[in-house]
């Protein structure tokens, strides 16, 4: 272990300080759709969990 820095300390803690707010603030706007297939059952979707976890 190095000595102590009472200077590093101070800068270090400057550093993590500091906010960086100079990125584009703006959300990216998406167009599209989304689906999912629910056809399984809450009982076949827990089986195929449980044989998969017995592998």
């Amino acid at each position: 272990m190095g000595a102590y820095d009472e200077d590093e300390h101070e800068r270090r803690a400057q550093k993590t300080s500091v906010v960086d707010a100079d990125f584009d603030a703006e959300r990216p706007e998406y167009a599209g759709s989304l689906t999912y297939d629910s056809g399984n059952s809450t009982e076949a979707l827990l089986d195929t969990f449980q044989e998969l976890k017995d592998d």
